[in-house]
């Protein structure tokens, strides 16, 4: 079934009598970054119908008192209040400003009411935790910016968080990673609203791509801030990644970057927004996910080989992080493929269990001719993947970067 023709039946069902499909709030916080705030202002508030794209009424609404602030010092101040969601059929997201402190009570309220009447909510980037703290994502699939995905799972472990998805249409519930992903999911919401050719024009207006390929995994794979690459810290984590297949544990870090066990962990936060823990255990399971997408490994030798102390480990944090179990998620990956297309060695296979450092991954893909898979990332496709693995398991289509509801 073609993307474009999906229609949800969560989102399809009657809005309240006082809610307009054609209605978006935005919901703006202090301490909102105004890049992503900006993102559904100008997909839903400006007219293009000149570009044939069907006109949104857009309701910018405060969600704490005013005037917020935003990057830069910036103030701004809102033509609406949180009363003026109760007229939208969208209400969007755009960020969080901390992972760690609690939304306004009277938001979450307010995202609660609008759900229940039928409304569409769309969390932006780190406006996923928005949603979660208000119960929207319990039970369901959601993906956040990649660095703060292991935060999300771990603060709420009843949403099915997956670190590699560009977004997650649920339905009646949407989530995206961070910054230029919102603009993919905004995309998303014209074209299932008004149809290919309506998020073409669109697209084309604001000079990006009406569908980009590929997921988060290319800045995964790379597995922190790039400003890490001239801290001390960096030598440690290179040494982790490359080391993934023994038994080591954050003491084992801390040890070698001459730190105390507390210090460490506020550094390695300070860099990452992570919890060295939860990255540690993200990296485990991406490499987990590349042999059981490359290799015939049996899943207690995946298991051994990435690090877990043992196959029960490794099966408890992929289903937590991934929503499937590694055996199902290796059968749906392989179903999905081409009859006979068996997947070449990667230089990771080739000197298992050690993943390629960033060094040797920044040169594969400056020397990779275009287009190949080396190119643009050192696995194969591992989002479409994963997309596949939860389409077979609930049904739901996928295109890469992008999961959809039913």
């Amino acid at each position: 079934m073609s993307q474009d023709s999906i229609v949800a039946p969560e989102s399809a069902r009657k809005l309240s009598g006082r809610r307009r499909r054609e209605v978006v709030a935005v919901l703006l916080f202090s301490g909102g970054p105004i890049f992503e705030s900006s993102i559904p202002l100008s997909v839903f508030g400006i007219d293009r119908q000149d570009a044939g794209v069907p006109r949104y009424r857009l309701l910018v609404c405060g969600g704490e008192e005013g005037p917020l602030r935003t990057t830069g010092g910036l103030e701004l101040t809102t033509p609406y209040g949180l009363e003026a969601i109760g007229r939208a059929g969208t209400v969007v997201v755009p960020a969080w400003r901390s992972i760690t402190s609690p939304p306004p009570p009277e938001a979450l309220d307010a995202l609660r009411r609008a759900h229940e009447e039928g409304a569409r909510i769309v969390g932006l980037c780190t406006g996923a935790f928005v949603l979660a703290a208000a119960g929207l994502l319990d039970g369901r699939p959601a993906t956040t910016h990649w660095m703060y995905a292991p935060t999300l799972a771990k603060r709420y472990p009843s949403v099915h968080v997956d670190p590699r998805e560009l977004f997650v249409d649920d339905g009646d519930v949407l989530t995206s990673a961070g910054t230029a992903a919102g603009i993919d999911l905004c995309l998303h919401i014209v074209r299932t609203d008004h149809g290919t050719e309506a998020a073409g024009a669109l697209a084309r207006r604001l000079v990006v791509p009406p569908r980009r390929s590929g997921g988060q995994e290319r800045y995964l794979d790379r597995s922190l801030p790039e400003e890490i690459g001239s801290d001390p810290l960096a030598e440690v984590v290179a040494w982790a990644l490359e080391h993934l297949h023994e038994q080591f544990d954050v003491e084992t870090l801390a040890a070698r970057a001459y730190m105390s066990r507390r210090t460490f962990d506020r550094r390695f936060r300070s860099l990452t927004g992570s919890a060295p823990l939860q990255w540690l255990i993200t990296q485990r399971v991406l490499q987990a996910q590349r042999l059981l997408e490359t290799s015939d490994y049996s899943v207690d030798e995946v298991a051994g080989r990435c690090g877990f102390r043992s196959p029960v480990a490794l099966r408890g944090h992929f289903r937590r992080q991934l929503g499937s179990s590694p055996a199902a998620y290796r059968a749906a990956y392989r179903a999905r493929r081409p009859h006979g297309d068996q997947l070449a060695p990667t230089a990771m296979e080739q000197v298992v269990p050690a993943q390629p450092s960033p060094h040797a991954r920044r040169t594969a893909a400056a020397t990779a001719p275009s287009g190949s898979a080396t190119a643009s990332s050192t696995v194969p496709e591992p989002v479409k993947s994963y997309s596949e693995a939860f389409a077979a398991g609930q049904g739901r289509p996928s295109l890469p970067g992008q999961r959809s509801a039913p």
